[in-house]
């Protein structure tokens, strides 16, 4: 079987979550040939793969957001669009229901032949034009037409790139890489599967009410745009795999059919995190806290370092080891160091990227300072080390470390997100402790064993290529 995975601003660019998750579908499935559909933002990461690829991946076709400068540069094209196509790319631009089979039909098609000269066209031009005058007649047309452009672009790209032949398709979220794989059951006929980790229609949401670069009376249209883009995955997948209770009631809530929504959480093997280094040999006079975490704003690594200031003051000999790559955000990196400095806070000791196993088990206590998360592997791989968890309550975190579906107990301390006071005192409370991090620690690791088991997690998943494959046979 083959099956094209399509992932966008992970795999195989970063490292951790999402990206970790496709190198265990593909390390524990050879017996399928795997191409990769990677979506990056600029083009400069072309090529530097943060992972060894396995055997079974035959091809990596990559595009990148910013790939268009070697285009042509042609203005006013007429491309003779049907009334049909106008209206199509007007819903796209201006409505909550966009008719994606004609614009999938419309732009996978050798007519329109550059995303560039399509947005110079006097097509594009008029349908522009047009929103402007039917409901923002008080925003300068300039503004309108370039902020419409920039945000379809990046969409246009992506669909014009070419789109491998595949058995199966299988994308990691929605955004670009659902329309993506709708594009895929459109063109060739074959199934299409959907994993969504977190809830990528809220964190563009939360990312662009933040983001200074959009102006206030556009971000309502760019959030209903990448909302969009998420009713296209949802509508066209045929399958819907999402990883607990919680982010299932919200994708009925955004529209996706309950019928098609199944939950496989992730899984780790326990017995990898098992007998792994232990002692305190790294600070022999004080306890160790840890986070295995990529340095970049999501993770919210300055909460984490004003918390350790306050543990610092209770606890004077402990360390904090953050352990992960500082390189995917380095200013962001540098305002850690700088904040950390500010704080006169000493001890805190970024790691880069490291062998976690060779750590993880020398850490006391471990903590996960997220905005925003989907049910991070990094929690199961610290539960399966026996270690307990403060982390903040995102994503799936406090069904986690509290239980969903048992009456183990607490694995951990969820607190709310950047609020470093309380993120401190639970870092405190469970130093001071040995036996509630013991006992937190065991709860944690029997949790990960009963109900997060890789084995279970690759088992369904492979179950569900072969039925959905099967399916098109037979069908």
């Amino acid at each position: 079987m083959k099956i094209c995975i399509i992932a966008e601003g992970s795999y195989p660019y970063v490292t951790g979550g999402v990206s970790s998750w496709v190198q265990t579908i593909l390390t524990n499935m050879s017996e399928h040939e795997f191409i990769i559909y990677a979506i990056g933002a600029e083009k400069k990461s072309k090529g530097k793969f943060k992972y060894q690829l396995p055997p079974n991946v035959s091809h990596v076709e990559e595009v990148f957001l910013d790939d268009f400068t070697e285009e042509e540069d042609k203005w006013g094209r007429d491309y003779k669009l049907t009334e049909k196509e106008k209206k199509a790319l007007k819903s796209l631009l201006d409505s909550r229901k966009p008719d994606w089979d004609t614009l999938l039909s419309m732009f996978s098609g050798e007519r329109i032949d550059s995303a560039v000269n399509f947005l110079k066209s006097k097509d594009f031009f008029d349908i522009v034009h047009e929103i402007c005058l039917e409901k923002y007649d008080q925003i300068p047309f300039t503004d309108m037409f370039w902020s419409m452009r920039s945000m379809v672009l990046p969409l246009l790209i992506c669909i014009k790139h070419p789109l491998p032949e595949a058995d199966l398709y299988h994308s990691v979220s929605t955004g670009y890489a659902g329309v993506l794989g709708s594009l895929g059951k459109y063109m060739y006929q074959k199934p299409f599967l959907m994993t969504e980790h977190g809830i990528y229609t809220r964190e563009r949401e939360e990312e662009i009410i933040k983001a200074q670069w959009v102006k206030g009376y556009f971000k309502d249209l760019w959030i209903q745009y990448f909302y969009n883009m998420s009713t296209c995955a949802y509508d066209t997948a045929d399958k819907v795999i999402t990883l607990f209770q919680k982010n299932m009631e919200i994708q009925e809530e955004l529209g996706c059919s309950p019928s098609k929504i199944s939950i496989i959480p992730n899984g780790v093997n326990s017995e990898d995190y098992h007998q792994l280094p232990t002692g305190n040999a790294i600070n022999q006079n004080g306890l160790n806290i840890g986070a295995i975490v990529r340095v970049v704003q999501i993770k919210d690594i300055k909460t984490m370092i004003q918390s350790f200031a306050i543990v610092k003051q209770e606890l004077p000999s402990s360390k904090f080891f953050i352990m992960g790559p500082t390189d995917e955000d380095e200013e962001y990196y540098e305002e850690c160091i700088q904040l950390a400095e500010n704080l006169q806070v000493e001890d805190v000791i970024f790691t880069g990227e490291v062998n976690v196993r060779e750590y993880i088990n020398r850490m006391d206590v471990l903590v996960l300072s997220s905005i925003s998360e989907g049910q991070p592997l990094v929690l199961l791989e610290g539960m399966a080390s026996g270690k307990p968890f403060v982390a903040t309550d995102v994503g799936n975190c406090r069904g986690i470390l509290m239980g969903e579906r048992d009456d183990l107990g607490q694995a951990g301390i969820v607190v709310p997100v950047m609020q470093y006071v309380e993120m401190a005192r639970a870092i405190i409370q469970l130093c001071k402790d040995d036996q509630k991090r013991q006992s937190m620690g065991a709860i944690g690791r029997e949790r990960a064993i009963l109900f997060y088991s890789k084995k279970s997690f690759i088992a369904q998943y492979k179950q569900l290529y072969k039925d959905m494959v099967d399916s098109i046979w037979q069908g």
